[in-house]
C-alpha cells in the first residue's frame, strides 16, 4: 500500500520512455526507507527486530539489491524477461510470507492488542479503510512528486537527481508517515516491516513491471547509487543483529549517512 507512489511514478515513467526515473526513484527511495524511516523510528522507540525480520525479510531485500546490481553491472539494462522474473520471484516471497503466517496461526500464535483504547475493526470497515488509505496514497504522493519535480525541472536538476531525492522522499512519504504512526503505538514490527518490505515490493514489483513494459536502462551513476543502496542495507542488517534491536543511537547515525549521501549526490 505505501509503495503504490513508487509504483505508479515508475510504471508512469517506463510509458513515457524516462526510465532513468524509474531506477533512481526506486533506488532513492529504498535508501530513504533504510535509513531515515528505520532511523526516525528508532529514534521515536528503540525498534526490536523480529526473528524473521533478521534472518528472511533483511536477507532477501539485500539479495533483491544485489540481483539488481548484477542486471546493471552486467548487462547495463533490465530486460523485459529478467522484468518477468523479478514479478515470479516477488510472488514466491509472497507465498513464503502467507505460509509463515498460516504456520503461526496454526501454532496457536496470536497477534495481541494492547492499549485501553485498542478495539478490532469489522474486516468490511478494515477493508475500507485500506482502499481509501490506498487512493489517498496514490492521488497525494502524485501531487507531491509532480510539483516537486516542476519546481527541481526549472533549477535545471537532472532527472537522476531529481530521482534520487526530490521524487524518492516524495513517493516514500507514506512509508514515513505509517512506520512513525506504528512506531508510536508500539508496533515496531509493523514499523521495521513496512520499510524492508517496501524495498523489497520496490525492486521485484515496481521495476518488474517498469521493465516488463519497457526495458530500463542503466547509466554508470545508477551502478553506483546501487552498490551504495547494497552497502548500506549490509550496515543496517548488521546494526539489527546486535542486541537483536536498533537502537536511538544507532538510528541518528543512519539520519547521518542519509545526509552524508544527499550531500554527495547533490554535488556529483
Amino acid at each position: 500500500g505505501t509503495s503504490l507512489p513508487e509504483c505508479s511514478v515508475s510504471v508512469t515513467a517506463s510509458l513515457a520512455g524516462n526510465n532513468s526515473l524509474a531506477i533512481s526513484n526506486v533506488v532513492g527511495s529504498n535508501i530513504f526507507n533504510l535509513l531515515v524511516v528505520c532511523g526516525v523510528c528508532a529514534i521515536i522507540t528503540p525498534l526490536a527486530v523480529h526473528e524473521d525480520t533478521r534472518k528472511r525479510d533483511f536477507p532477501v531485500s539485500i539479495v533483491c539489491a544485489i540481483l539488481l546490481l548484477a542486471a546493471g553491472w552486467l548487462e547495463m539494462s533490465i530486460s523485459r524477461v529478467e522484468g518477468i522474473v523479478f514479478i515470479v520471484c516477488f510472488a514466491i516471497f509472497l507465498v513464503v510470507m502467507i505460509r509463515s503466517a498460516l504456520k503461526a496461526r496454526a501454532a496457536g500464535i496470536e497477534v495481541e492488542v494492547e492499549g485501553e483504547d485498542a478495539k478490532i475493526l469489522p474486516v468490511w470497515k478494515s477493508l475500507l479503510f485500506i482502499i481509501l488509505g490506498g487512493v489517498a496514497i496514490k492521488y497525494g504522493g502524485d501531487f507531491v512528486v509532480d510539483s516537486a519535480s516542476d519546481i527541481a525541472a526549472a533549477f535545471g536538476m537532472s532527472q537522476t537527481l531529481i530521482g534520487l531525492t526530490i521524487v524518492s522522499i516524495g513517493t516514500s512519504l507514506p512509508e514515513l508517515v505509517t512506520s512513525i504512526v506504528a512506531a508510536r503505538k508500539n508496533e515496531v514490527d509493523m514499523a521495521l516491516g513496512n520499510a524492508v518490505g517496501s524495498c523489497i515490493f520496490n525492486i521485484l514489483m515496481v521495476l518488474g513491471i517498469a521493465s516488463a513494459i519497457s526495458p530500463i536502462a542503466f547509466i554508470q551513476e545508477n551502478i553506483i547509487d546501487i552498490i551504495v543502496l547494497v552497502v548500506f542495507s549490509l550496515i543496517v542488517w548488521i546494526m539489527a543483529w546486535t542486541k537483536r534491536e536498533i537502537k536511538r543511537g544507532e538510528g541518528i547515525i543512519m539520519l547521518l549517512m542519509y545526509a552524508a549521501y544527499t550531500a554527495y549526490i547533490i554535488i556529483r
